[in-house]
């Protein structure tokens, strides 16, 4: 075979474009390499169907390129040692900034997953998003070694959903800038045209498919309770984000809840979090009595120690929370539900959910607490920037 593979073209079709075949060439063997590395030239052959000597070619002219690097000798088997190459780590960095209600966190890798640099700060809504971001960029390039320039993929986590159309984020009535196409074309601005914008819990999902408890399995929903309601949701290894962007919103979720509810907040939040978000928690146990200085954790270990009003409050919260699972559970059948959020991971709370999910639905998935930390999000940021930046790759070549 030369090194385009053209003696496979059948009798009478028009010539093949040799430049277009070493491409598609070298892109098959650059997922291999991504997917299997660090691999043999042989065992590239013998994936790809590819003769040795086009393997040979598309090698150098990868490593060339500065895509692929020799990555050692494998030994101890039979025959000469092997020549192993893997993905040079510097053929491309990422950007993952988490632009949170109270918070900025970041951090950049590199190409192959490996995580150069992370940061976070607190973060105040008169501080300005845009600003405090790109400054937060720049650290974490100078922290990573790299110039901004550099970066190949910037994923920008935000609540609510971004609507390409208006330039706005929509279904987020707490974050600062929302309803400004300014931050989203300043972010576009500094940190590059392939910066995308992102929800923060589909994200936190990824991260969740890829580093927690998403790993075992293949369909499951990633729910957030805490100060707000949402959810990310993975369907046969793949993020679903609807047609609009606003799968997983289960903030709007119509429920009914026994707990008195401000109008113009549910209508503004969603009825679901109206109810059911830490402020609604700690509304619902003052007016159940509860007295002293209150939070989420201090209801749930009163509960936790015994106290009846205490507990009364979480099951009224276990129940509201396992209608909206329930009204997941019958539409998707997921294999399992990870609860984040300062009252999903609760001691106590996803049992709690569990028992009052099992008096709803036919079939009750496993239900875990999340197996990440509050970098959850940001650790998205960088899987999904990943992905953007290894389909341009592959499509630039």
């Amino acid at each position: 075979m030369d090194e385009t593979e053209l003696e496979s073209r059948p009798a009478g079709a028009a010539p093949a474009n040799p430049q277009l075949m070493r491409a598609m060439n070298e892109r098959l063997l650059l997922e291999h390499v991504r997917q299997s590395g660090p691999i043999s030239r042989a065992d590239l052959a013998r994936l790809s169907g590819l003769s040795k000597p086009t393997v040979g070619v598309a090698l150098a002219n990868l490593e060339r390129d500065g895509l692929l690097r020799p990555a050692g000798l494998r030994r101890g088997v039979r025959g000469p040692a092997a020549l192993l190459y893997e993905v040079r780590p510097e053929a491309g960095f990422i950007l993952g900034l988490d632009l949170g209600r109270g918070h900025l966190r970041g951090a950049v890798s590199d190409l192959s997953g490996t995580v150069l640099a992370r940061s976070s700060r607190p973060f105040r809504p008169e501080d300005g998003h845009l600003d405090v971001a790109i400054s937060l960029a720049d650290e974490l390039a100078v922290a990573a070694g790299i110039e901004r320039s550099q970066l190949n993929q910037v994923v920008v986590a935000t609540p609510g959903v971004y609507d390409p159309t208006s330039r706005l984020i929509q279904l987020a009535p707490d974050f600062p800038g929302s309803d400004s196409p300014g931050l989203i074309e300043g972010l576009r601005h500094s940190l590059g045209p392939s910066t995308s914008i992102e929800n923060d819990l589909d994200l936190a999902a990824l991260a969740e498919r890829d580093f927690g408890h998403g790993q075992q399995f293949k369909t499951f929903c990633y729910v957030w309770v805490d100060d707000s309601v949402g959810m990310g949701l993975v369907i046969n290894g793949e993020l679903h984000r609807g047609a609009h962007g606003a799968a997983g919103e289960i903030a709007y979720l119509p429920i009914v809840s026994p707990r008195p509810q401000d109008g113009e907040q549910a209508e503004a939040r969603g009825h679901l979090e109206a109810a059911a978000s830490a402020a609604a928690v700690l509304r619902s146990a003052r007016q159940s009595g509860l007295g002293g200085p209150l939070s989420v954790r201090r209801i749930f270990a009163s509960a936790a120690a015994g106290d009846d009003t205490a507990k009364a409050v979480v099951a009224e919260e276990a129940m509201l929370v396992a209608r909206a699972i329930g009204s997941i559970v019958t539409v998707v059948d997921p294999e399992l539900v990870v609860l984040g959020g300062d009252i999903g991971r609760a001691d106590g709370f996803p049992e709690a959910v569990t028992a009052a999910l099992a008096s709803l639905v036919p079939v009750v998935p496993e239900l875990r607490v999340s197996a990440l930390d509050e970098g959850a999000v940001v650790a998205g940021c960088l899987a999904a920037g990943k992905e953007m930046a290894w389909r341009r790759l592959l499509g630039d070549i």
